[in-house]
């Protein structure tokens, strides 16, 4: 059986950081992935934000990845000429009871460590972004945009710069402990048995599925899957703004929010649909309740301008009627499997987050 020092598990943004972390660091890595290319999945299936770190709880792993992986990210962006932009981001209130939750919004943002919103009445709002109709907003100067496609190729090509190696139309079949060597079987098109000391499953949708495929991972360890598909439109019509607009958020999510794209282009979403199997088509008919909540902010929105775009599923592991989730990073000391390191949940900010999150893995390989 031939043997190499770490194997990750995903090919999607944070499996690629995480790759590109270990490597730097003189470790020998291989990244399995099964589908025929990097970031297939999650990773480029959102709305690109470079997210500022807001709403998380406070001293959640979301919370303090976003807000390094966030700092960390335009670092990296400038250093190796990846398109972005810190557009910033108004987080709207468009009635007087919106109005009176902004304040704390901006508290929690603050017990985050985000501590440059600043709050602006609804004419200083409507300077800004003359289209927009509000009572009231926060500004966020630190949110932006990135081109994530530029971005993966970019940490993949870190990664093979410092020796990595990588395995297409490769899943994961099982694993196993052999003494202090981790026996994996790995299909495909060239079926092979393959030894580590080291393996971090970052699968994304498909991490609980890897870690049930592995010998001794305790059963109840392993969190049941969700799948919480977000569907996006875009707008035929020009957007006449230069920022993203959220709304306040509601009971169950941010709300239809505006984001723009690094050429301008508007497009709106996600919303929430809960599903059972993995499908992406985007069903035209759900426009119909974009309309109204766009033009709560936007109500210049014209008729027919809203077109099905794409959507993304979240690898969730709390039920619909959980509100709110943190990502989870297991190690030896929590399972109970030497060498093993298992991410689940990473679902958003993990684009933002990818820079910190693989920092803690590098930490946790010791």
């Amino acid at each position: 059986m031939d043997e190499v020092e770490c194997v990750v598990v995903g090919a999607g943004v944070v499996g690629l950081a995480i790759a590109r972390k270990l490597a730097q660091q003189g470790r020998e890595v291989i990244v399995v992935e099964q589908a025929e290319a990097i970031g297939t999945g999650t990773s480029s299936r959102n709305s690109e934000v470079i997210h500022a770190g807001i709403y998380y709880r406070a001293g959640s792993l979301m919370a303090q990845f976003c807000v390094a992986g966030r700092q960390a990210l335009y670092a990296y962006c400038a250093d190796h000429g990846i398109p972005h932009r810190k557009c910033g981001k108004l987080i709207v209130a468009t009635t007087a009871a919106e109005a009176d939750k902004l304040e704390s919004i901006r508290a929690h943002a603050a017990a985050n460590g985000v501590d440059d919103l600043r709050a602006i009445d609804g004419a200083e709002a409507q300077r800004m972004e003359p289209a927009l109709s509000c009572v009231a907003a926060l500004v966020s100067p630190s949110t932006g945009i990135v081109d994530s496609h530029a971005y993966m190729l970019a940490l993949r090509g870190d990664a093979e710069a410092a020796g990595a190696a990588f395995a297409f139309h490769a899943p994961l079949l099982s694993a196993r402990s052999e003494g202090e060597v981790l026996a994996l079987e790995i299909g495909g098109e060239m079926p092979m048995t393959l030894g580590c000391r080291l393996l971090i499953n970052a699968a994304g949708l498909g991490a609980t599925a890897v870690a049930r495929s592995i010998a001794a991972m305790p059963s109840e360890l392993v969190p049941t899957p969700y799948l919480a598909k977000g569907n996006y439109f875009t707008c035929s019509a020009r957007a006449p703004f230069s920022h993203l607009i959220y709304p306040v958020p509601e009971p169950g999510g941010l709300g239809v929010h505006l984001t723009l794209d690094l050429g301008g282009q508007a497009k709106f979403g996600p919303d929430v649909e809960w599903i059972d199997e993995l499908d992406y088509v985007v069903d035209p008919a759900r426009a119909a309740r974009f309309y109204p909540a766009i033009r709560k902010y936007w109500p210049g929105l014209p008729d027919g301008a809203l077109s099905p775009g794409y959507s993304g599923i979240r690898p969730k592991i709390v039920p619909p009627s959980v509100a709110v989730q943190d990502f989870v990073v297991q190690s030896p000391r929590e399972h109970g499997v030497p060498g093993l390191i298992n991410l689940f949940g990473i679902e958003s900010p993990g684009l933002t987050a990818a820079l910190a999150i693989a920092d803690h893995v590098a930490a946790l390989a010791g």
